[in-house]
């Protein structure tokens, strides 16, 4: 039996001296309150559990959700949504919990982006956080925090807007803004399709004239002779009985009831 307790306090006594640092996070010894200045890096790690503890902490990237008004320019207040995207350099680990503590995010990240948000959201107008100016709202937000925070050992990867709400007044002034620019936009592609077809019709008529033009500068005297030379000969093959009247140029055909006629191929008036 006293075997057994024995086993048993040994087991007790090497599960409780070590501990696991999982990939993702790092391990900082601390003995009678001192922090190491090495971490520990991913694995199974031994220490004594009467004098020393292991203080994990994550180093991969993190999302801090803070929710509160933004101040804009013209002195509105925007509700919004924003996440902050961190993480902690695995190095600076020790100097963060000697100097910060574990709850570095109420401790510091939160008041600095507080300070950071409230700077940089007073440049912009409340309509600009809900435009395309919002990337750079973001950017200078992130900017603002990475100097406060240079050398801490707390690296800010991105700062973004989740959601804006605007005041109701001006959230409809946007919206009505926005559907008279559609409005505009769709009328200057109407505009542009009439004058293309307007241009369209006036080549056409342009060429109709040069046509016309042509045509009727190739009907000289000598032109016109030789077409009535082809329809002499033309009638000359026909086999039923004509009345030809010719002024020597010009040859006029009587038809069997008398109407007078032209051959269609001179290209004059019947």
């Amino acid at each position: 039996m006293k075997r057994v307790m024995l086993v048993m306090i040994s087991l007790t006594f090497l599960l409780s001296s070590c501990t696991v640092v999982r990939q993702g996070e790092v391990g900082v010894k601390r003995t009678f309150g001192k922090y190491a200045d090495r971490p520990y890096t991913e694995g199974l790690k031994m220490f004594n559990p009467f004098t020393t503890t292991i203080v994990k902490v994550p180093v991969q990237t993190e999302n801090m959700e803070v929710a509160l008004n933004l101040p804009s320019k013209e002195g509105l207040n925007i509700r919004a949504e924003i996440s902050i995207l961190y993480n902690i350099q695995s190095n600076k680990a020790p100097d963060i919990l000697r100097s910060i503590g574990d709850n570095y995010e109420d401790n510091v990240i939160l008041p600095v982006f507080r300070s950071a948000v409230a700077d940089v959201s007073a440049r912009f107008f409340a309509k600009d956080m809900h435009t395309g100016e919002r990337g750079t709202i973001e950017g200078a937000i992130q900017q603002q925090m990475t100097k406060l925070l240079d050398g801490k050992g707390i690296l800010i990867e991105a700062v973004l807007i989740k959601s804006i709400q605007l005041p109701p007044n001006l959230a409809r002034a946007i919206e009505e803004k926005l559907e008279a620019e559609q409005r505009a936009l769709r009328m200057e592609f109407v505009l542009q399709e009439e004058r293309r077809e307007a241009e369209r019709k006036r080549i056409q008529a342009e060429g109709v004239r040069d046509a016309q033009n042509i045509i009727s500068q190739g009907l000289d005297p000598q032109v016109l002779q030789f077409k009535s030379i082809e329809a002499f000969l033309e009638l000359a093959k026909s086999p039923n009985t004509k009345v030809i009247i010719s002024d020597g140029d010009l040859p006029v055909l009587l038809g069997p009831e008398g109407t007078e006629a032209m051959p269609s191929n001179t290209g004059l008036r019947r």
